[in-house]
């Protein structure tokens, strides 16, 4: 199976700006820039790649876990996953992402806090993205609403 997106990206780094297009048509045309990247931290100036790489790997991660706590016979009602991808300037120039903090509350009738913990962190460890960013460190924060 493959997935496929599409960057179009005009002018120079800092000046220029794209837009950026999936397959599954859930993003169209969103626009991006040097300045919705680095310098707006309100995140309100367009997408970004960090930000498509956390919201790839929360989604990624609150599946394989619902997978988890399904074969566990305790499915959840809900999982709210976010992760926070962190980037900044590299040691040898230019930007790294250093590490996708995942933070988890989940509403899982009939679990206890430790078995809901140790299924957390086997999706943590075995969710696609969080293999794909084997570079970074990955954390995880999970608890029971």
């Amino acid at each position: 199976m493959n997935r496929h997106a599409t960057a179009i990206w005009k002018g120079s780094l800092t000046e220029g700006s794209g837009t950026l297009d999936t397959q599954s048509g859930a993003f169209a045309k969103q626009p991006y820039s040097f300045k919705g990247r680095f310098q707006d931290e309100s995140g309100k100036s367009g997408t970004n790649p960090e930000e498509l790489i956390a919201a790839a790997h929360a989604g990624c991660f609150a599946m394989q876990l619902s997978h988890f706590l399904a074969e566990n016979g305790t499915p959840a009602s809900e999982l709210n996953a976010e992760a926070v991808v962190t980037y900044g300037p590299a040691a040898g120039g230019g930007f790294e992402i250093t590490e996708s903090a995942l933070k988890l509350t989940g509403k899982v009738p009939g679990i206890d806090e430790a078995k809901f913990k140790e299924l957390a962190d086997k999706a943590k460890a075995g969710c696609p993205v969080s293999k794909a960013l084997g570079a970074i460190k990955v954390t995880l924060d999970a608890k029971l609403a």
